[in-house]
């Protein structure tokens, strides 16, 4: 049995019938194919010969570290055993294959954490860290502010198109999870950095380069890439001197945070986030102990009684 040939026609099954990012799948991709040569290795043929015992060794060597070297957190097990159980899904319904082993494990069920996010003072300070006359930090500054002025997951912001970009009008369109297009407006000052990144930026890499769609691309006139705007957050965030780990999704959390913060609609958010369901949303609605007790303490009618006068 030709593994190399069932997983090519597997990816191909997800995306003809998937709608998700590429990251999502870059990431079918790593975890079949680990699987696939955890088989090979143990030499096992088919997968017919595949039983709970060997998906359990499998599982239980991966999140351990002993396979691929790094200890898997609950999220990326998760996801791990998603993927096989998608892969066994299409085994069976199109490779003829007969069991299903992997139905017999759950997901671990974790406490859903609250997003990490910036004050807006921190991406003040990331932002302002840029030098304007040099088109490489015209266009990581342009990508940062696009992402906050927008709440772009990475994957959107690395495959915005410049003919979903309405400067006139001060919004992009983007397409976000299954292939549901939004529209999301951005301020004036997105929209200067925007005209700054085509005009004087953007130009230069593009010099003696095949044209093309993307609106963000490497200095080698390619289309940017999810992992390279991940290194540019991580990299912008200790230049501008902030201590904490930057990562592009905490880009996208501030936009949400900052928007609630500031009054905006739940159902809003939702909408400008993408986010299918609305309780994915209220995940956001995490306030501050102080401003709990601020709450309380201009509100409740017990609040005043006891303050010294």
């Amino acid at each position: 049995m030709n593994y190399n040939d069932i997983l090519e026609r597997f990816l191909k099954h997800i995306q003809l019938s998937r709608t998700g990012s590429k990251d999502t799948e870059d990431a079918y991709r790593r975890d079949i194919h680990r699987f696939l040569m955890y088989l090979e290795e143990n030499d096992i043929h088919s997968f017919d010969d595949v039983d709970k015992n060997i998906i359990s060794d499998y599982v239980t060597e991966l999140r351990s570290g002993n396979i691929g070297g790094t200890a898997l957190s609950q999220a990326s097990y998760n996801r791990n055993l998603s993927s096989l159980r998608s892969f066994f899904h299409y085994l069976n319904k199109y490779e003829g294959v007969e069991n299903n082993p992997v139905q017999y494990f759950k997901t671990a069920k974790a406490r859903r954490k609250l997003p990490e996010f910036l004050t807006f003072d921190q991406i003040e300070t990331i932002l302002n860290s840029f030098n304007l006359d040099d088109p490489v930090d015209v266009r990581n500054r342009t990508i940062i502010e696009v992402m906050y002025a927008c709440g772009l997951r990475v994957s959107e912001c690395a495959t915005l198109k410049i003919s979903k970009i309405y400067l006139k009008d001060s919004y992009l369109t983007v397409l976000g999870k299954e292939s549901k297009e939004r529209m999301v407006p951005f301020y004036p000052r997105c929209k200067q950095l925007l005209e700054l990144y085509l005009t004087k930026s953007r130009p230069v890499f593009m010099e003696g380069k095949e044209e093309h769609d993307f609106l963000f691309v490497s200095q080698k006139g390619k289309p940017i890439s999810s992992r390279s705007i991940q290194l540019l957050c991580e990299n912008s965030a200790v230049e501008a001197g902030l201590s904490i780990h930057v990562h592009p999704h905490m880009i996208r959390h501030s936009f949400a945070t900052h928007l609630l913060d500031n009054g905006a609609d739940l159902r809003v958010v939702q909408e400008l986030l993408g986010h299918a369901s609305l309780s994915t949303t209220q995940i956001y609605t995490h306030v501050t102990v102080d401003k709990l007790r601020k709450v309380i303490d201009e509100t409740h009618p017990h609040a005043g009684k006891n303050k010294q006068k």
